[in-house]
């Protein structure tokens, strides 16, 4: 059998294992990436096995921390190791302008805003720093947010606070009403809010906040509207156009499943002068000349980047986004809503169990939080451990709880693994 006869044949077989004797990285990359894909069918459980295959992660433990951080797939990896390869043959960074605008192209497509809207950064954190920084908040001004939010949209806003002296006014998130969240933040407004910032699912719970409806209520009151977009970007669809903020910051390296150090900063046309640049460098300006004094930032939101960066990680991320858009991200909610519905409803029968994730499904995301009445946290994850499930501890927001993430890569198999050690616990 010829070689390339070879690969061909044992390429369903390698698609999600370990690298075969005497084929080269490269080949074997190729071969995933001309694999043909079954139709996509939500519904069909041959699919996402098919497409479970297509990550490395390993099946000695179910790993249900998305929310935390993503799994990539090997289309991800390969498209960083080949250019990683490729650029360190030459010693060149590997950045041009065809390569940023293909990725801000699928990336605007999938969130739903114009390509010139989006920055490349390292994280959510990077986001949400860049944004709170080029704000101009004063001595006096006042910032509504939650209690439930991540160090990375809570130390931003709580060292600038200090430092611009503006105050933080912080509302508890409800989850059982959207409207209930709307009142408290307009009980909380007065003439000094210059802005509202909340996550659009809290890490806490999974709360998914009522972002467009806040919008509203912060355009009604003349004041800038941040969203934290960690949780959300690569698990259900929506339009930051339609949603109407004014930035919105999130991680390759969560839903998306992405490289870990990639990231997406959507500033909305009309704020680009408002959101102040504070960081700049290479790549940052269009003209520029030192002796005479002269910078011009770049008309769109390439003004936030600067500097070298990894170009291999930012053509993971591309692929990352391309991925998801071969599967669709309507595909890709449908199943997340599944496994974690499931979840949820499993969790809700066990004895002696409180589940803090809104009971309303168009406010839960496939993030399930829950606590048991007879064990703590820490002990419940270490029970949960024995069933080599891999969950994460909420203590954000005063909490002492448990959350399970459920991603496109986890199965209704591994849904009842869950329940059946949530079961056993304390017994």
């Amino acid at each position: 059998m010829r070689r390339k006869e070879f690969l061909a044949a044992v390429a369903g077989t390698i698609a999600g294992s370990a690298m075969l004797p005497g084929i080269a990285a490269g080949e074997l990359a190729d071969v995933r990436a001309r694999l043909p894909w079954p139709a996509i069918d939500p519904d069909d459980e041959k699919f996402w096995r098919f497409l479970r295959d297509q990550f490395p992660l390993t099946h000695d433990r179910v790993y249900l921390n998305t929310g935390g951080l993503g799994a990539s797939p090997y289309a991800v990896i390969d498209a960083v190791k080949a250019k990683m390869d490729e650029l360190e043959k030459v010693s060149e960074t590997g950045r041009d302008e065809e390569t940023w605008s293909g990725i801000k192209e699928s990336s605007s497509e999938l969130l739903g805003c114009e390509p010139g809207e989006i920055a490349l950064v390292r994280n959510t954190t990077e986001g949400v720093n860049i944004v709170a920084n080029g704000l101009p908040l004063r001595r006096g001004d006042e910032v509504i947010t939650t209690t439930h939010e991540h160090i990375g949209n809570s130390f931003p806003w709580l060292l600038l606070s200090k430092q611009a002296g503006f105050s933080l006014r912080l509302f508890e998130p409800s989850c059982d009403s959207a409207e209930e969240n709307l009142d408290r933040i307009e009980r909380l407004m007065t003439k000094k809010t210059r802005l509202v910032s909340v996550p659009h699912a809290a890490t806490t719970t999974g709360l998914i906040l009522p972002v467009k409806e806040i919008a509203e209520v912060a355009r009604k009151h003349n004041c800038w509207f941040f969203i934290d977009g960690a949780q959300t970007a690569g698990m259900f669809p929506f339009n930051l156009h339609e949603i109407g903020c004014d930035a919105y910051a999130t991680s390759g390296h969560k839903w998306l499943m992405g490289p870990k150090g990639t990231g997406l900063l959507y500033v909305r046309r009309d704020m680009l002068d408002t959101i102040r640049t504070k960081f700049v460098g290479a790549y940052s300006g269009n003209e520029f000349d030192w002796r005479r004094g002269v910078l011009t930032l770049s008309p769109d939101a390439q003004r936030y980047e600067y500097g070298t960066v990894s170009v291999p990680l930012v053509v993971g991320l591309g692929a990352a986004v391309g991925f998801v858009q071969k599967i669709g991200i309507g595909a890709v909610w449908k199943r997340d809503r599944m496994l974690s519905t499931r979840l949820y409803e499993g969790l809700k029968e066990i004895p002696g169990l409180t589940v803090l994730s809104p009971g309303d499904d168009s406010m839960r995301s496939a993030m399930i939080t829950f606590m048991h009445a007879k064990l703590g946290f820490r002990e419940m994850q270490e029970h949960l451990e024995k069933y080599r499930l891999r969950t994460r501890a909420v203590t954000e927001g005063g909490l002492s709880a448990l959350r399970v993430s459920l991603h496109i890569y986890n199965t209704p198999d591994e849904v009842e693994r869950v329940l059946e050690g949530v079961r056993s616990a304390g017994k």
